[in-house]
């Protein structure tokens, strides 16, 4: 096939673009190549590149034609600052989205991918001894201010279980990141309906591993420990670092995208399917800068108790969906992962020191 992959520059998008390579098809790469992601020129992907907008409705009509099937990877990612992030996330998220769809349905594309987040949870699963699953809401400042992290039944106030989340819990996004990736696979779904289109939502538990950017708020929680490490600091854990999270290896994460992209022609027309796209593995945000810090021989993590409004206490993946039904399996353990990324190289970032 010949796959468009939007931010096929990036971190993720350019393992995808490899990933295609391998399985034999074409990838055609279009990426704004914008100065805050890529402040110097990056190592371009093995690809044909256009340099081009989303948001650019005449540059995505002319990079569509002759494509088979997209993979949309473009996105402002991560928790960002504060709030004045939120026309960014929305223009370059759900915007860039909504023309690239509009683009699609006029080529008669019918096949998509698309980047989608666990994020959209908001919290994981939770088990209270006496009410079983429940749902807390938002942690209060005053209680992360006191170091009460733990979310608590909301019904009777009992110290919770975490578990894994599958793709039939009720969605919750807790930031406006969330909320714009949710809005993207809404857009997605609409598309599909009305175009008999095709359509997969891979929600990407924490993708880390080479080429990951460095120094950016807007990088993942792996990419701010190894950002540290580099600089001979010691990475700075939030909270007590007992935060669950599942890190799945950005090589796997782009082999998933090349089987869903093969699988999703055989999908009911009409319909976007959500995806957990995890390892399957839980661990704390302690444990990977241990690990990391281990690893890369530098100094131990400091445990701050510090805290971001917005961030979520565990989510963990059930991605039992993903391997029983597209055959996807991941292949990077967790020990060989960190230890290769505790001495890969990373992206420069807008906010990374420049080079002499």
């Amino acid at each position: 096939m010949r796959v468009l992959v939007t931010g096929g520059a990036g971190f993720i998008g350019a393992h995808i673009v490899s990933a295609l390579n391998a399985r034999g098809h074409q990838p055609v790469v279009l990426d704004a190549l914008l100065p805050a992601a890529h402040p110097r020129p990056p190592a371009l992907p093995d690809a044909e590149l256009v340099r081009g907008d989303v948001r650019d409705a005449e540059a995505v009509r002319a990079v569509l034609r002759g494509v088979d099937a997209v993979c949309h990877q473009a996105a402002m990612v991560g928790l960002g600052k504060d709030f004045a992030d939120a026309p960014g996330y929305v223009g370059c998220n759900d915007l860039g989205t909504a023309v690239l769809l509009a683009g699609m349905a006029e080529a008669g594309i019918g096949r998509l991918v698309l980047a989608g987040s666990m994020v959209v949870y908001g919290e994981g699963r939770y088990e209270c001894p006496r009410d079983g699953a429940v749902r807390p809401g938002p942690r209060e400042v005053a209680d992360l201010e006191a170091g009460r992290f733990e979310p608590r039944c909301p019904r009777c106030g009992a110290e919770l279980v975490p578990g894994l989340v599958d793709e039939d819990a009720p969605v919750d996004p807790r930031n406006v990141y969330a909320t714009t990736k949710l809005a993207q696979e809404h857009l997605a779904a609409s598309w599909a309906r009305c175009v008999d289109g095709r359509a997969v939502a891979l929600r990407y538990h924490n993708v880390y591993g080479p080429g990951m950017p460095r120094d950016t708020p807007y990088a993942g929680v792996a990419s701010f420990f190894r950002s540290a490490l580099a600089r001979g600091e010691a990475p700075r854990v939030f909270e007590d670092g007992a935060q669950r999270r599942d890190f799945v290896h950005v090589r796997d994460v782009a082999a998933a995208n090349a089987v869903a992209l093969e699988a999703v022609g055989g999908r009911a027309a009409g319909s976007l399917a959500a995806y957990n796209t995890g390892s399957g593995e839980p661990h704390t945000i302690g444990e990977m800068a241990r690990a990391l810090a281990r690893a890369h021989g530098g100094p131990d993590p400091v445990v701050t108790g510090e805290f971001r409004l917005g961030d979520v206490r565990h989510i963990t993946a059930d991605s039992r969906r993903l391997r029983a039904e597209l055959g996807w399996r991941p292949e990077v353990g967790f020990a060989e992962g960190v230890t290769e990324f505790a001495h890969a190289a990373q992206r420069a970032s807008a906010a990374s020191p420049q080079p002499a």
